[in-house]
Order: structure tokens, then C-alpha cells, then sequence
């Protein structure tokens, strides 16, 4: 479907809505009419004119913040010249955009365990982890090619890196004296040197 920029907009502002209640309410609670009432809209039939369903809904949900991640992260990379570079901004541009989006983050665990694929199977955090993983089996399969890591099993490596990433989000939600500085710091730098020559 087509969308106008006001339609657009409009759509925005219930995604962002959406996140906003399901992170503060959580998945169960978050009902059309909690949403309608975040958005400052008249009707929960405002939703229901932009989203078939409250799966389409998250569908939107998990795009906005997938692609806003993904766009952020390789804009980083993109600077670097490097793997090692390359493998730094990866790393830093994941726990940065993760610590600087906490609604999005919490709205995100909230609807993980929710989610389904098309044979009505629930989504595991495994299956949800694998496209990152196999990007990161790429930029480490890259680096070991052009000589600058060491023999290395990339697919371990690249499931080592996105369990580091993926599990402090939740540890900033749950931990609020969690120390992000000091663990972003020693991820990037556990990690760069685990993997150099």
C-alpha cells in the first residue's frame, strides 16, 4: 500500500505510541485503546484504519527499530577501513544505539516471546540472532582472509560477539546502577584483541 507523508506520519505516531506502551505496560497490556490514548487519538479505529491487526502492528514495531539499528550501525562501519575497525564500530554502534533506546529495547523483549513465524512457530532468541550472526561470520570471514585476524572459528566468534551485545539490554532494563561505560569498553576491547593476529 502506498502511504502519503501524512498517512506516514501518521503510522509513525502510532509505532511510536505502540513502543511506548508496550515498554511501560507490557505486551499483554498494551490493548488498541492504551495505544490510542499514548498517541492522543480520538478512536482506537485509528489504528485500526493504518494496522489490519495488532500482529501487523508489531510487524511495523520490530521494522522501525530493526532498520533504525541496522542504518545507525552500518553508518559507522562504513567510516572504518579496517576489520579491526570495521569490528570496533560493529560492537560500539550496537551497545550505543541499544543503551540510547531503552524504550525501544524493553518494547522489543516484551514482544519476543510473542512473536510467531508464518507456520505459527514461536520465534527463539536464537532464530532472531541468526541474520546478525551471519553478518558478523562475514565482516570476521573477511577479516581473516585480508590477514588481519588470526585463524579463527568465525561462527563462534560471531555467536560469542551477539550474546555480549544481545544481553545487555537486558541488564540495562533490570540493573539501573548497571555500569554501560565500563561494559561497552570492555566488550570492544575483549573482543578486538580476541580476534587480531
Amino acid at each position: 500500500m502506498e502511504h502519503t507523508g501524512r498517512t506516514a506520519a501518521r503510522r509513525a505516531q502510532i509505532v511510536r505510541a505502540a513502543i511506548e506502551t508496550i515498554a511501560e505496560l507490557g505486551y499483554d497490556q498494551a490493548t488498541f485503546a492504551k495505544i490510542t490514548e499514548r498517541a492522543g487519538l480520538s478512536s482506537p479505529r485509528m489504528i485500526s484504519y493504518h494496522f489490519d491487526s495488532k500482529d501487523d502492528l508489531i510487524h511495523e514495531i520490530l521494522v522501525h527499530v530493526f532498520t533504525a539499528g541496522a542504518r545507525y550501525i552500518a553508518e559507522q562501519m562504513e567510516a572504518e577501513d579496517t576489520a579491526v575497525g570495521k569490528l570496533r564500530a560493529y560492537l560500539e554502534a550496537n551497545l550505543r544505539f541499544i543503551r540510547d533506546h531503552p524504550r525501544d529495547m524493553a518494547a522489543l523483549t516484551e514482544i519476543g516471546p510473542h512473536l510467531r513465524d508464518a507456520a505459527g512457530r514461536r520465534y527463539t532468541s536464537v532464530g532472531a540472532q541468526e541474520v546478525s550472526v551471519q553478518g558478523l561470520e562475514k565482516l570476521l570471514s573477511d577479516g581473516c582472509a585480508g590477514g588481519e585476524f588470526r585463524d579463527l572459528d568465525v561462527r563462534s566468534m560471531a555467536v560469542l560477539v551477539r550474546g555480549a551485545i544481545d544481553g545487555v539490554a537486558r541488564r540495562l532494563r533490570e540493573e539501573p546502577d548497571f555500569d554501560f561505560d565500563s561494559y561497552a569498553r570492555e566488550a570492544v576491547t575483549t573482543f578486538t584483541r580476541a580476534v587480531v593476529r
